[in-house]
């Protein structure tokens, strides 16, 4: 069975020497060939100026729409860059327009910026959220979904996977009963993409959005947003400027055919250059080997923490991905956390105003979150866990 060559990455990963990274839900550790691409566009800007260097680099730029678009199997015309996947997904949501009695639903597990969306705009607008109930596993119930659908509901918009656990919401069954109503989907893959293969064809979703900086392992203040063909003509961008739009006369403008409409003029082309060379990175590896690895150490992850007799998990779902989350009765999350970074490794903490419905309804104020990638070794879960027995007794 063809593996990854984990020793071969880790050398392309400089910071596997310094520290064991299992913060990669966060910001995962940059290979070699990004950093390097982002430093030589920044040489090149320095040298020549950065409207030059970016005309220059147009072949560059240009590929990242091809590998986002090879990524998730769509049309390069259905991408656009944006700064980040909460900028991404704002410009998909506020490219609605609501009327008072339309319908969102939405999942428990939504993230905190997602939901804090909704609430302006029903504030703004009139139109009501519903929450899907989860199943016995706790992920998104299919069945409570297709009881809540009515002619009033006019965006399905849920999280892929979690900020706070574990589970993998069924995006695919999701899109099927979403594409059977004409209901638009909206997909948050801040989590997933990079992680898992993602394929919107089979997903069914009109929107999706996806940051650079986490399981992508691309540089920070990336993302992108997929634009379904069968919908983008529907919606315009919330904002305009002259990148999404033409000013045709005096008195009117044409917006932009296209993803590139949630676009602005002004990029960080470097930063671009950075993420198309971390998708080109992770397609040459194959998603369904980077799936398979994070999958298998995330189950030696879990199984090693059972051992510890203080630790609880508590992450959700029929099927569980490289996100770790758990609670200590000795100590809590935070002095975990401190404690781990004292050892060098890196971990986050999930609070509860992150995933509010979710977290209230467990009854968690806060998670630590191991979240682990392709390039972490069973070696390091061993150290990880070894630390918390001594911290923890």
């Amino acid at each position: 069975m063809e593996q990854l060559n984990i020793e071969q990455i880790r050398k392309e990963t400089p910071g596997c020497k310094h520290v064991v990274h299992f913060n990669n839900a966060g910001a995962a550790l940059s290979p070699l060939p990004v950093t390097q691409a982002i430093k030589n566009h920044l040489d090149l800007e320095a040298a020549i100026g950065g409207y030059e260097a970016a005309q220059q680099a147009a072949n560059e730029i240009q590929q990242f729409y091809d590998r986002a678009a090879q990524l998730i199997h769509c049309h390069p015309k259905e991408i656009a860059f944006l700064e980040n996947a909460t900028r991404a997904w704002d410009m998909a949501f506020y490219s609605f327009r609501f009327n008072p009695g339309d319908k969102i639903l939405t999942c428990v597990s939504e993230y905190a910026s997602n939901y804090l969306a909704f609430l302006h705009q029903a504030k703004h607008t009139g139109v009501t959220i519903e929450v899907i109930q989860n199943d016995l596993s706790g992920q998104l119930d299919l069945e409570d979904l297709k009881r809540k659908i009515d002619k009033r509901v006019k965006l399905i918009a849920i999280t892929h996977i979690p900020t706070q656990g574990g589970l993998i919401n069924p995006a695919v069954e999701v899109g099927k009963i979403a594409n059977t109503h004409n209901i638009p989907y909206l997909l948050d893959t801040t989590q997933s993409i990079g992680q898992l293969p993602i394929d919107v064809q089979e997903i069914g979703c009109d929107f999706l959005c996806a940051t650079g900086r986490k399981f992508l392992r691309g540089p920070r203040g990336t993302g992108f947003l997929y634009a379904s063909k069968r919908i983008i003509e529907h919606c315009d961008p919330p904002f305009i400027d002259l990148h999404s739009a033409q000013w045709i006369s005096d008195h009117e403008y044409a917006i932009r055919p296209g993803a590139v409409r949630f676009e602005t003029w002004e990029q960080n082309i470097a930063a671009k250059i950075g993420l198309g060379t971390a998708i080109k990175y992770a397609l040459k590896l194959g998603l369904p080997l980077i799936w398979q690895r994070i999958s298998q150490l995330a189950a030696v992850l879990r199984q090693n923490l059972r051992t510890i007799k203080s630790i609880k998990l508590h992450d959700l779902g029929t099927q569980q991905c490289g996100i770790v989350t758990f609670t200590s009765s000795e100590k809590n999350p935070q002095e975990i956390q401190q404690y781990l970074t004292s050892r060098r490794i890196n971990v986050s903490i999930s609070l509860q105003e992150y995933a509010r419905l979710d977290m209230v309804k467990r009854n968690l104020p806060s998670l630590v979150r191991a979240s682990i990638h392709y390039y972490n070794t069973e070696t390091e879960i061993d150290t990880f866990c070894s630390e918390l027995r001594k911290f923890l007794g």
